[in-house]
């Protein structure tokens, strides 16, 4: 397989973690990236330079490439390539109509921002929980009448620490979970020199990302009922999101109620055997295990175990009965890897896998 990829937004932090995982990436060739108006025309080494947040160097290949306008150049990006991965930094309203213009132009769009995630015909998927849902472009296509354009989200990278862990204990019956995440600061497309406010401190607020993490993960759990994905209804979800001073890996404490109380040993075994159409497939970027369970006390550590299987594997321990709840544990996944880029990455793998980029 060999497809001509853009990177729309490859300034930014997701952009360039999009540019680093796709430098060897044996599938997908990186042959243009664009950005906003005000970075077109100059080289990704002129506008990215000593802003490259990345631990590897920028990629030499891309160094010299001159990155195009991401709205006035889309018709030449689509010719160019074969899909594109967007990670901009706009206004919702303006992703979604750019998202939309690609797809339009017969561009797929595998898409790391939030604006299309509640759209009904725009699958939102974790490829390892509901990877059956990118059955929903067919109906998508007949929408926007395109062929081969459509566009496909990830999931906010919050929930990308608890919902895998939740996943293989939904036969129990989840009645509710309560979430409390602690949130790395590359998330806000932050390092400590450009959040300074961060250091020795914990900000109890992050906008809008207590309600994506109550309501995405029912839309992760919904089922395709015609021509849209409806959510599930259950289980409820509530949630409290905390910016804390870690350069990457979001980290939650999860607590949960079961109809069906498990032992402790079943969901330690489910975790150990839990394994998706990924991992059959053998996709490239796949974490071969995708849950990690430590019996030690204090791990997972954002610092010790972020990099797991390229960073594409969830980390779970202290998993212990509860008081008020069944259980409760704590879990951790690198943010710009499984929960942004990688993730995207990986949804990608899947959709070529399965015929929609041909």
């Amino acid at each position: 397989m060999h497809y001509k990829v853009g990177i729309i937004g490859a300034t930014g932090m997701v952009g360039q973690r999009f540019a680093s995982l796709l430098e060897n990436h044996p599938w997908f060739e990186v042959v243009c990236l664009a950005a906003s108006a005000r970075s077109a025309g100059k080289t990704y080494k002129e506008v990215v330079g000593n802003k490259w947040a990345m631990a590897t160097p920028m990629p030499k290949a891309m160094e010299d490439m001159v990155i195009l306008d991401a709205t006035a150049d889309i018709e030449k990006i689509a010719s160019m390539v074969d899909f594109v991965f967007c990670a901009v930094n706009m206004k919702k309203d303006e992703i979604k109509a750019l998202e939309e213009a690609y797809a339009k132009a017969e561009c797929p769009v595998i898409s790391n921002n939030s604006a299309h995630r509640h759209t009904p015909d725009v699958p939102m998927v974790v490829p390892e929980i509901n990877p059956d849902h990118i059955e929903i472009i067919h109906s998508q296509r007949k929408r926007l009448g395109t062929k081969r354009g459509f566009i496909a989200v990830k999931s906010n990278c919050s929930l990308q620490s608890y919902v895998p862990a939740l996943h293989p204990l939904k036969k129990f019956g989840i009645e509710r979970a309560l979430v409390c995440t602690y949130q790395a600061i590359s998330g806000a497309g932050k390092t400590f020199e450009t959040m300074p406010e961060i250091v020795d401190n914990v900000i109890p607020f992050i906008g809008g990302e207590e309600e994506k993490s109550e309501q995405e993960p029912l839309k992760l759990w919904g089922s395709i009922e015609g021509d849209v994905i409806v959510p599930a209804t259950s289980p409820l979800f509530t949630a409290q999101c905390f910016r804390v001073p870690v350069s990457d890996g979001h980290t939650a404490a999860v607590f949960v109620k079961f109809e069906n109380k498990p032992s402790k040993e079943e969901i330690i075994k489910l975790w150990a055997e839990f394994s998706g159409v990924p991992q059959e497939l053998q996709l490239p970027s796949a974490p071969k295990q995708f849950l990690h369970y430590f019996e030690e006390d204090n791990r997972p550590q954002a610092k010790l175990d972020r990099n797991i299987e390229g960073g594409m594997a969830v980390s779970v321990g202290r998993l212990r009965e509860d008081n008020q709840y069944d259980y409760k544990f704590a879990c951790l996944s690198h943010n710009t890897l499984r929960g942004a880029a990688g993730g995207a990455v990986l949804l990608a793998e899947l959709l070529a896998a399965k015929g929609y980029i041909d």
